[in-house]
């Protein structure tokens, strides 16, 4: 039972780091065209991260981020799950904060995913991942980003088109308040699809305690994910709209300015081509980075101008902390597994 709890307690701060780590996703466009402050912009992100919870629950009806994410790794291998989760958790918390300090927005989704595989390739081989799962999720690490910079280009150009006839002043004020509208849709996407990766952990170590443990305690009862007791969203969507009232400054000003200017226009082209960009993956139960979506898409909004208005620089250097987030985050959890089996026993 102390382990379960100590899961549960990581994967929550997990998620909470996870909000301020990528609060800059949703809000960096909004503050740096000054549509809102950033503490007023934090606010808005966070209350939208917590509203895609009613969404999820009551509109789309179901969680299937959460279920591939629990599918990662299959427990039936696995001598000490909690073990695994831990390790997964740590690293993963370890690597966010790293980048975050740094600055780069790297991606959360890939660094837990990174690291929940990597605890259980050290606990029992390659036999205890599912290829699948993670080679969908490692595809995604490219298709994600380039179906936000295709629809960031396409939206772009259709909303020059629809407004080439508008005084420029007029436009802009326009697109200010719009971006209100298409902020408010990406935290909903951040939300939908950054909780429920925390969600699939915890429900995870629920199903492993449950099977060990037949007699536990109703609320902590999981045989499948159709079991999910509401405290276990409700918490994780609470902890990432928490860590978005946070903040993540570092990265804000990488995202909002460093890759290409943004104006008002642009912001709200590239937060609607990132929202829908979640919305599709929502729909595909396939989790991806929000980190890498909204770059995508703020790659595609800059390039409408001309190749060269997109700071390839810095570009190349987000794509490499992309790269590496998965295999760091494995190698970090291996160590941290191994570590584990000589200080913990079950």
């Amino acid at each position: 039972m102390t382990l379960l709890i100590i899961i549960i307690v990581l994967a929550i701060v997990f998620d909470f780091i996870n909000g301020f780590h990528d609060a800059a996703n949703s809000i960096a466009t909004v503050v740096s065209t000054k549509v809102l402050t950033p503490t007023q912009a934090v606010i808005w992100a966070a209350f939208f991260n917590f509203v895609a919870y009613f969404i999820a629950k009551f509109i789309i009806g179901g969680f299937g981020i959460a279920d591939t994410v629990s599918k990662t790794v299959d427990m039936s291998f696995i001598a000490n799950p909690s073990h695994v989760i831990i390790a997964g958790l740590v690293a993963a918390i370890v690597w966010n904060l790293i980048t975050w300090w740094l600055g780069i927005p790297s991606s959360s989704s890939h660094t837990l995913i990174g690291g929940f595989a990597g605890a259980g390739i050290a606990a029992s081989g390659f036999q205890a991942v599912h290829a699948g799962v993670i080679g969908v999720i490692a595809a995604f690490i490219v298709i994600a980003p380039l179906i936000g910079m295709v629809g960031g280009n396409m939206i772009t150009l259709l909303t020059l088109h629809l407004v080439k006839k508008a005084k420029p002043g007029k436009a802009d004020r326009w697109f200010k308040n719009l971006q209100l509208i298409s902020s408010a849709m990406l935290s909903i996407g951040h939300g939908l699809n950054d909780s429920q990766k925390v969600m699939g952990i915890i429900a995870a170590a629920l199903i492993a305690f449950t099977q060990t443990n037949p007699d536990v305690h109703p609320w902590l009862y999981m045989n499948s994910m159709d079991d999910m007791h509401d405290w276990v969203p409700i918490a994780c969507f609470t902890a990432i709209a928490f860590g978005t009232v946070c903040g993540g400054w570092k990265i804000m000003k990488t995202m909002g300015n460093r890759i290409t200017k943004i104006t008002p226009i642009e912001g709200f082209c590239a937060q609607t081509a990132g929202s829908l960009t979640l919305f599709i993956t929502e729909i595909l139960h396939v989790p991806v980075s929000t980190t890498h979506v909204i770059t995508g898409s703020i790659i595609g909004v800059g390039s409408v101008k001309r190749l060269s208005a997109v700071r390839w620089g810095v570009t190349k250097d987000l794509l490499v902390a992309w790269i590496l987030t998965i295999p760091v985050s494995a190698v970090m959890a291996m160590l941290c597994y191994y570590g584990l089996g000589l200080l913990i026993t079950d």
